[in-house]
């Protein structure tokens, strides 16, 4: 009566046949699988935590100084300690550069909320000039973290007490003691000591990591060129700084060590006598001790006050200065390159009797006017009729062209230029100043280079009697006639004894070596008499001899600014200061027995012996009387120092 469905009774039977058809689970495959990812995560977690072990190792115990360092600076500020600079005395011990206390207003950017806010109030409180101002924002920018910055480095006691009433509103602000440079003689030392002045970028990129918190550094002069030796090591203290960057309490000091003092050989009354003796004039002279090649007095002239720079100046009064026709920042001594003039002809001279050319009394004959072969145009004597006969001792004593004309064409120019480069020139002398420059020695190279032109023999007639493209600096010339009184060619240097450190004595710094101006002394000697003849009646500057208790030496010469037609001469008087010819002289006294050696130039002067020989006078006088109250004649120039 009932129908199966056969197809519903398999549906409903599915799920059973498929239970029994599972397959029956392996607890033992399972279990190593287990085992194996255990062992996996375990492995990897243990080289996790060797790995951050090691790490944590190299943190504490191998990479502990780098880091505790950096912790250090974030913790601790170096606060550098300026060295007092070195002084600087003359011969007699007598202070040329001196510190003076004074106190600067120093910022500290990190415990500042701003900077440039600040600043505008405390110009509203204590003036700030243009330039302090600049110097400020260009130490701002090379600064090193945590250093302090100079806002302006002298106060007057009313501005200090101006100040003081605010202080409490500006913290990171400070008073801060300190020492000035201050030169005592003002201009009458500017060319040779130099001066100080804030440190600029380029400046403060070139020094060492000891130098990087200096603010001021010798700018020219002696403070330049010994700058490392007047500098000093600077010092640090450590102070510890809050999580705000104020300063909590020092932890620790490095003490500075003062720079090195310096005795120059200059002597003052020497300098003074020298600087009065040029009058309203202007130029530049420099005296040596031949026999060690110190300097004795140097100046150039017009001057300026070294201590405007130390107070500050305003731009107008800089500009003032920078627009001077007259130049008073450029140091004659050094950087000015003029015409030797007639004041080579001794050297030329004892090159003709070195060469075998010449012997002291061949004799050539002036006529007035000198021609090469071929050529319509003439170069004349000082004299319109010519001199004469004249051998090696007139060619000097009167300054005869034509001997000196015929001389170098027989010497030719490069061997002429060959004893020139031995005597000094076209090189510079060594001299412990900066900057020092070489001049030019004339030579168919230079002249090819500057002018692209050949060498004509009319170019050597020219250089021999000290004009065409020579350029001669007083330095140079001063150590070609001190190589002719002593013998010896020495490079003139100025300071002569330094002390510093633990040491209280003067250490004399060692002579450099010199180097004989001729291998035969009879041949100097003859230049000598030669130049003691200029001094005599008939000479070219015996005038300025008249009533020397001493034989004086000596050689005139005048540098041309504008030429001349023929034998015709231009009258100086007649000219514009700027046009009329360079007056020189170069000289020394006694003769016998040489104690000083000077060069002389005079810019518009006209004519050595008028202008320059005068000069020289003065200066001898003052040196060998002792009137200048030196230590000349002592034959060693060993004065003592007693600061």
């Amino acid at each position: 009566m009932f129908a199966c469905d056969c197809r519903g009774s398999a549906f409903f039977s599915r799920p059973l046949a498929m239970q029994r058809s599972r397959k029956i689970r392996d607890h033992r495959t399972e279990a190593a699988l287990f085992r194996r990812r255990a062992l996996i995560g375990f492995t990897a977690t243990l080289i996790s935590l060797v790995g951050l072990a090691a790490w944590y190792f190299k943190l504490q115990v191998l990479d502990h100084d780098l880091y505790a360092t950096r912790s250090d600076q974030n913790r601790i500020r170096l606060k550098p300690s300026i060295p007092a600079r070195g002084m600087i005395y003359d011969r007699r011990g007598r202070l040329l550069a001196d510190n003076v206390p004074a106190f600067r207003l120093v910022l500290t950017p990190e415990e500042v909320a701003n900077v440039d806010d600040t600043i505008r109030e405390i110009s509203t409180i204590i003036p700030l000039g243009e330039n302090e101002l600049d110097s400020f924002k260009a130490a701002l920018r090379v600064r090193r973290r945590g250093a302090s910055i100079t806002v302006k480095s002298r106060l007057t006691e009313e501005e200090m007490a101006r100040f003081a009433i605010d202080l409490w509103r500006f913290p990171g602000l400070e008073l801060q003691p300190h020492l000035i440079r201050h030169y005592p003689y003002g201009d009458l030392l500017s060319h040779i000591i130099g001066y100080v002045g804030q440190i600029n970028e380029q400046e403060l990129s070139g020094l060492d990591v000891e130098g990087g918190d200096l603010t001021h550094i010798g700018k020219s002069g002696i403070e330049r060129y010994y700058e490392t030796e007047l500098r000093g090591k600077i010092g640090y203290e450590q102070v510890e700084t809050n999580a705000q960057g104020r300063s909590v309490r020092t932890i620790g000091r490095l003490p500075a060590h003062s720079g090195k003092d310096l005795r120059l050989s200059i002597d003052i009354d020497l300098q003074q006598v020298m600087t009065e003796a040029f009058g309203s004039q202007e130029g530049a002279a420099i005296a040596v001790d031949p026999r060690t090649g110190e300097v004795l007095a140097m100046v150039s002239l017009p001057s300026y006050d070294p201590n405007m720079f130390i107070r500050g100046m305003s731009h107008s009064e800089f500009n003032a200065i920078n627009s001077n026709p007259s130049r008073p920042q450029f140091n004659r001594l050094v950087l000015g390159g003029v015409a030797p003039g007639s004041t080579i002809k001794p050297l030329i001279g004892l090159a003709g009797l070195d060469s075998g050319l010449r012997r002291p009394d061949d004799s050539v004959l002036s006529t007035g006017m000198f021609y090469l072969p071929g050529y319509s145009r003439g170069w004349g004597d000082s004299h319109r009729g010519g001199h004469g006969w004249t051998d090696l001792s007139k060619s000097i004593a009167q300054s005869v062209n034509t001997y000196y004309y015929k001389l170098a064409l027989e010497l030719g120019i490069e061997r002429f230029d060959s004893y020139m480069a031995y005597y000094g020139f076209g090189q510079p002398t060594g001299i412990d100043l900066p900057g020092e420059i070489g001049g030019i020695l004339p030579s168919p190279d230079v002249k090819r280079k500057s002018r692209k032109q050949p060498w004509y023999p009319g170019d050597t007639v020219n250089v021999s009697i000290g004009q065409g493209d020579w350029s001669v600096t007083p330095v140079q010339l001063v150590q070609g006639v001190a190589g002719i009184a002593d013998g010896q060619l020495r490079r003139p240097h100025l300071v002569v004894q330094e002390r510093g450190g633990f040491d209280e004595h003067w250490t004399t710094l060692p002579l450099s070596p010199g180097k004989p101006v001729s291998r035969n002394p009879s041949n100097v000697q003859a230049i000598r008499d030669g130049m003691m003849a200029t001094m005599r009646p008939g000479g070219g500057a015996w005038r300025a001899a008249v009533g020397a208790s001493y034989a004086i030496a000596g050689k005139t010469g005048t540098a041309q600014v504008i030429s001349r037609r023929g034998a015709a001469a231009v009258n100086p008087k007649s000219l514009a200061l700027h046009l009329r010819h360079r007056a020189l002289f170069v000289g020394f006294a006694p003769a016998d027995h040489p104690e000083i050696a000077i060069a002389v130039t005079v810019e518009g002067g006209g004519y050595g012996g008028a202008a320059a020989a005068p000069i020289a006078r003065k200066v001898f006088d003052a040196w060998l009387s002792g009137a200048s109250g030196t230590d000349a004649g002592n034959g060693h120039g060993d004065a003592q120092v007693h600061p």
